[in-house]
């Protein structure tokens, strides 16, 4: 790169779709247009002494090897700070890799943490892990802000939560938690992943680290695996990157510039989806052959209301209960457009049976308590149009 090659800030009062599209631009000496693609896993230097330099003490634009960063990954990365409003992020091999390297970089043998039960299958893997390392570990009913509150303790560490759960869109509130947790001094650990960097306001509410799998919306078609840890930048720098790039969950530089390219119509995507999803939520309330309708942004929600200060909106996932697995399993063969896949936020709508798929380690009394049924699908609405996914759903029906 150029040795003007500089970050490009932007003012901070432009549009969020504006910032997407051109914050922490790096260019060459050539001026591309087009994000570069560094696509090397290790840097030359000058000199010996430029490389004793280098490790010693890297500048803000200056590398050393893909796993510790790479120009490509650090536009990825200055452009989710921006729009997630932290002063620094580290992007990932994947969102299980964030998860996993936000929790893992602080945690030691003794200390405690708070978490909402309604997590993501793989998220509960981590947290046993950590209790099997001596971390002790306790779940709560994430809605329920008085167990929070009797959980939290003088010594707990940090609180983590799913802003809205995965799959059954439970939605946690983040400012009435974050209260609790900062009263003790706890770290508020939030996966964001649902909610989606369009619709979040974490940070505002008092999030001090935000992970997202940027696999799912970020992305937004389904081609390749990515997450990003945003936080402060001695959160990152000093915890999250040392134990990142020793343990290898970096982002490949590839990868990341797959993310720059899909967060420029990441609010595009997601606000339509969004707008589907509601579409497609209230067509299917009431609908003969389903027990339940669960969805953010309808009145009926338990947390409606929160949903609508914290998000704005009601977010792109839909969960619906056919009452078993047998119905489910046959509505699931009769669509057409929906695509069965255990991904979500692809511009493809998605259909998921989380109990036979991304929660099937969990006991049935575990399930039953995160009002995971056999019968509850889970919809990851796309770029379709709604009245063709709601036909394709009703005539799953039968």
């Amino acid at each position: 790169m150029s040795q003007d090659s500089t970050p490009q800030e932007l003012n901070p009062s432009l549009h969020p779709r504006t910032r997407a599209v051109h914050h922490g631009i790096r260019r060459s000496q050539y001026g591309e247009m087009a994000e570069a693609l560094f696509m090397t896993q290790g840097f030359s230097y000058d000199s010996a002494e430029q490389a004793e330099a280098r490790f010693l003490n890297a500048g803000p634009d200056e590398f050393i090897y893909a796993r510790y960063g790479n120009p490509t990954s650090r536009m990825f990365e200055d452009r989710m700070a921006d729009l997630e409003g932290t002063e620094d992020a580290f992007a990932t091999a994947s969102g299980m890799a964030a998860v996993n390297g936000a929790l893992m970089c602080f945690a030691k043998p003794g200390d405690h943490i708070v978490s909402s039960r309604a997590l993501f299958g793989s998220c509960l893997y981590v947290l046993d892990l950590l209790a099997r390392f001596g971390v002790e570990v306790t779940y709560v009913d994430g809605t329920d802000l008085d167990q929070w509150r009797a959980a939290i303790r003088p010594d707990t560490r940090a609180v983590f939560f799913e802003s809205v759960s995965n799959p059954a869109l439970e939605v946690v509130d983040i400012a009435g938690v974050a209260e609790l947790a900062r009263a003790v001094g706890a770290l508020v650990v939030v996966d964001n992943v649902f909610a989606t960097p369009v619709f979040s306001r974490a940070v505002q509410q008092g999030a001090d680290v935000v992970v997202y799998s940027a696999t799912k919306h970020i992305d937004g078609s389904g081609r390749c695996l990515g997450g990003v840890i945003c936080g402060s930048r001695a959160f990152v720098r000093q915890q999250a990157e040392p134990y990142l790039k020793h343990t290898g969950g970096a982002i490949s530089p590839f990868n990341a510039w797959m993310m720059l390219n899909g967060l420029a119509t990441m609010e595009l995507r997601v606000r339509a989806q969004a707008q589907a999803a509601l579409q497609v939520a209230t067509a299917l309330h009431g609908q003969p052959g389903l027990v339940r309708v669960i969805y953010p942004g309808l009145p009926h929600h338990p947390q409606h209301d929160l949903a609508q200060r914290q998000m704005g909106g009601g977010g792109t996932m839909v969960a619906v209960d056919l009452g078993s697995k047998q119905a489910a399993f046959a509505a699931m063969n009769r669509m057409r457009i929906f695509q069965i896949s255990n991904n979500l936020g692809d511009a493809k709508s998605i259909v998921t049976h989380p109990a036979t798929t991304t929660h099937q380690r969990l006991s049935e009394e575990v399930r039953a308590k995160l009002g995971i049924t056999s019968g509850l699908l889970r919809l990851s609405i796309g770029l379709e149009d709604a009245g063709d996914l709601i036909a394709d759903f009703r005539r799953s029906l039968g």
